[in-house]
């Protein structure tokens, strides 16, 4: 028995089975996610580095705090709030967001960004004394030899910021990740010996960070494979974190690969909002681990999150961008149409949400889309008259289709509108 004989037929009762009439080869000798022992948790970057972008407006924390809740609706186990020390108003705002997980009752964990400073470090311990809400410190240092050579680190003053500051943490209760930045640049002999000062001094999670978009796959899985040895050889039950951008554009894919390589817990963004050209994007990592079958949860307000997201930060939401733009499930070319026409005739809604689409609309809260256009067939029309309950005269499918190739994009609706309502004063007398 192959993967693709493994499929049941669609939920909505139609009489085919998915393998009859699509084949899958993306589970032949499948070794993504899906066969990845324990479980994956995800730790979402939107609210600190992804309003590191300078395209992105930092929002009011009331934006914040909706945000959070989303968050926690999708699943979504961590989100980083924020780098208290790095002034007033984010030490407000992070105060403020614990307040309110506290007062919800939120499942969503909370975590905040540190360098290895003390002035970094209590601002946290300090917000979490307030509220009772126990947060993570993800603490950070440069570990690359470019880093080390413009900033004029040395190694020994490097391990002390790194022991002092994950210790005084662990003094007051707080869990800790160290975060490496620019791992993927940075030399063996310096990794190693801060990484066992980090999980001798208290760290229970390793975060791997691609900070500048270097890594391909075989550069990540060669990281983590040397990250894994250095925990195994020191018998510690320690945990991997990958944190990666998008600046060769493999940020989802690499996320994907380091999920199959071992790492337990990914960092994202909402839409991918970060430095440069942005981070690995949260809501496509939660796509494509749903497909795949690796996560369960419930995406439904996957949309909301974008939305929430693009409007508390001014980001505009490209048209492709993938599940949420707004060409994401929509269409104005005769042939797709015509197909997603027939499909919805057959009454099965399961085969019209994949006939033209790799991604199933109504599983993330979107539906498709069949708009007119210069491109389009008489089947456009048909569908556009049908799910607006006209009836399809042939007169006025040509009229409307005439319109439409004597142009040069699509039509908006109140045109289509306009155009019915004169062919039907035209030929019934309505007095509209």
């Amino acid at each position: 028995m192959t993967a693709n004989d493994q499929n049941g037929p669609p939920p909505d009762g139609t009489p085919f089975r998915e393998e009859d009439i699509i084949y899958d080869w993306n589970k032949v000798d499948q070794v993504t996610p899906p066969l990845r022992a324990g479980p994956i948790e995800f730790l979402d970057e939107t609210l600190r580095d992804g309003l590191q972008s300078p395209s992105a407006v930092d929002p009011p924390v009331a934006d914040k705090i909706m945000l959070l809740h989303t968050m926690d609706d999708l699943g979504i186990h961590y989100a980083d709030v924020g780098l208290p020390g790095a002034g007033r108003k984010p030490y407000r705002d992070v105060l403020e967001m614990a307040k309110e997980v506290a007062a919800a009752k939120l499942s969503i964990k909370l975590c905040a960004a540190a360098r290895t400073l003390d002035k970094d470090v209590d601002p946290i311990i300090e917000i979490s004394q307030k509220t009772g809400v126990e947060i993570e410190v993800l603490a950070f240092i440069g570990t690359s030899p470019i880093r080390q050579f413009v900033e004029q680190w040395n190694r020994h003053k490097m391990l002390r910021l790194v022991r002092e500051a994950i210790r005084r943490a662990r003094a007051a209760g707080l869990p800790v990740t160290f975060v490496t930045e620019d791992t993927t640049r940075a030399k063996p002999d310096t990794l190693y010996p801060l990484y066992h000062v980090a999980i001798e001094s208290g760290a229970r999670r390793i975060c791997l960070c691609d900070t500048v978009g270097h890594a391909t796959p075989d550069g990540l899985k060669a990281l983590i494979r040397f990250t894994r040895e250095i925990v195994k050889g020191m018998g510690k039950d320690i945990q991997l974190d990958w944190h990666g951008h998008n600046d060769r554009g493999m940020g989802l894919t690499n996320t994907i690969h380091a999920i199959e390589a071992g790492v337990s817990r990914v960092h994202g963004t909402a839409l991918g909002i970060g430095e440069r050209v942005g981070n690995a994007a949260m809501d496509q990592i939660l796509m494509n681990l749903k497909l795949l079958g690796a996560i369960d949860n419930d995406l439904s307000k996957l949309m909301l999150y974008c939305k929430q997201a693009a409007v508390a930060t001014h980001w505009h939401i490209q048209n492709n961008y993938p599940l949420v733009g707004g060409d994401a499930f929509r269409t104005s070319t005769g042939v797709h149409a015509a197909a997603i026409r027939k499909a919805r005739r057959l009454g099965a809604a399961w085969l019209e949400d994949r006939i033209y689409s790799g991604v199933p609309a109504s599983e993330f809260g979107r539906t498709q889309i069949v708009e007119i256009g210069p491109m389009s067939g008489a089947a456009n029309v048909q569908f556009w008259l049908e799910a607006r309950d006209i009836p399809v005269e042939e007169g006025l499918v040509s009229r409307i289709l005439d319109v439409a190739k004597r142009g040069s994009r699509v039509l908006e609706d109140i045109e289509v509108e306009f155009a019915v309502r004169r062919y039907h004063r035209e030929n019934q007398g309505d007095p509209s």
